[in-house]
């Protein structure tokens, strides 16, 4: 009997919310199709839906919800697991079981054996696995050339924003030789792009008290540096990238920035820094301060010069005076962030952020929010156009008609800018999805770059 053996049982799967959900829901694919189930590609033709819902800000929990009543009335059996599934109403109860008592069952984040469990109850898993039909690297739902890698789970903070601890828990961090040994899979399996993200990747191994690990034979520490110069190491090997996801600004990062040099991980660093002014970032009991975040851009800047630094912000939040604001503003002129996302602060059901005193008018939030876009518009145009000229290798993401569209080493997938790239004009030359491709800029704008193929 084959896997696609139409009595293999068949599981229809919705995942919402961040790249950490998604590697989630990678891990129930993965497992799902270990024991022999396979993946429908509609309601009609599942025989469960499984939803992996978001429930950090009001917006993810609506479209979490929605996502869940939609399943439930185009297939009707529905299991619910991500960080909605921990999440309690104002009265206590139960989110999800309030607003869709019909639901079969409801897990919380990274819960592989519970939602499994509940699986195995509704819809029981064939006779016989087909693990000789799953490959190394597991099930994945980015492109074949790009791939996720969870280096842990949970965080230690506390921000007063922020609700992810209670629904993901404190920092758990995984082995050494287990991150080494997906990541190796994957690069075999022609992963060319290795995107590290966590909650926390600079906090990677404090829970363990940095224990050493073995991988290849050599004893490598659970550290965010030895871990980054291992991937580096091993990506090298392969002609790959490593990317730098959620990167706390602790002093020791200071050590992984001289790997960016011309080696395998980019130079490329998303920092959560969210605020500028001292007291803003004491109220959101962040783990930094601004004037600290300048001196290391200035030292990151140093010691790799091409680094690409992005970060994001939240505006009008509790107590913020137009000075405080003011003074946002002014960091990042100084600063000169390259790539820059800014939210308006949205109060987050179970956040201590929301008994804080003095909240910020909603349009006052959204038209600070708009002045701090409005400025790093100029600021990245101007570093945008300081590309024209040169020579930047480009990783092709897909192909269209005037040729590929792809990324360069500043640019994450989903989030940050794409490049334009012409074709050669070598006859029958075509770029193809995968490849890298060294490219002249000819043109820019404040997120996107145009260029031609070498």
């Amino acid at each position: 009997m084959s896997i696609d053996s139409p009595a293999a049982p068949k599981v229809g799967f919705v995942s919402l919310g961040c790249p950490k959900a998604l590697v989630d829901s990678e891990q129930i694919l993965t497992q799902l199709r270990a024991e022999g189930y396979e993946t429908a590609k509609s309601y009609d033709g599942a025989d469960l839906v499984i939803v992996n819902t978001c429930g950090f800000i009001d917006a993810a929990v609506q479209e979490s919800l929605d996502a869940i009543g939609e399943a439930l009335h185009e297939n009707g059996k529905v299991i619910v697991t991500g960080c909605l599934g921990n999440k309690k109403d104002a009265s206590g109860d139960d989110i999800i079981q309030k607003v869709h008592p019909k639901v079969l069952a409801v897990t919380g984040p990274h819960a592989l054996g519970e939602v499994m469990d509940a699986v195995h109850t509704h819809l029981p898993k064939p006779h016989e696995p087909f693990i000789d039909l799953l490959p190394p690297q597991g099930i994945k739902l980015t492109p074949k050339h790009y791939a996720y890698l969870k280096i842990s789970e949970g965080c230690n903070h506390r921000c007063s924003f922020c609700i992810i601890p209670s629904m993901r828990g404190d920092l758990v961090s995984r082995p050494i030789a287990e991150v080494m040994l997906e990541a190796e899979n994957l690069f075999k399996a022609g992963v060319k792009e290795l995107l590290v993200i966590s909650q926390d990747t600079s906090a990677y191994g404090v829970d363990v008290k940095f224990r050493t690990g073995f991988w290849n034979g050599k004893p490598l520490k659970t550290h965010m540096t030895q871990l980054v110069g291992a991937l580096g190491e091993l990506a090298a090997q392969y002609g790959a990238w490593v990317r730098l996801h959620y990167v706390y600004p602790y002093p020791h990062v200071d050590d992984v920035i001289p790997l960016m040099n011309g080696g395998s991980v980019v130079p490329y660093l998303d920092v959560p820094l969210q605020h500028a002014h001292p007291d803003v970032l004491k109220r959101m009991k962040r783990p930094a301060s601004g004037e600290k975040n300048i001196e290391r851009i200035r030292a990151w800047r140093a010691m790799c010069p091409d680094i690409t630094i992005r970060s994001t912000f939240i505006a009008g939040f509790p107590g913020e005076t137009e000075e405080e604001f003011q003074y946002l503003l002014d960091f990042l002129q100084e600063a000169q962030i390259d790539r820059l996302g800014c939210f308006a602060y949205s109060p987050v059901e179970g956040a201590t952020a929301n008994a804080l005193a003095n909240s910020v008018p909603e349009e006052v939030r959204e038209e600070r929010r708009a002045r701090v876009m409005q400025l790093q518009e100029e600021i990245s145009k101007q570093r945008m156009q300081a590309k024209i000229g040169t020579t930047i290798r480009v990783l092709i993401d897909e192909i269209d008609r005037s040729g590929g569209i792809g990324r360069s080493v500043s640019d994450a997938p989903e989030i940050d800018g794409v490049v334009y790239v012409k074709p050669p004009f070598e006859p029958h030359r075509k770029l193809k999805v995968g490849e890298f491709v060294d490219a002249k800029v000819s043109s820019a704008d404040a997120h996107d770059l145009w260029a031609a193929a070498e």
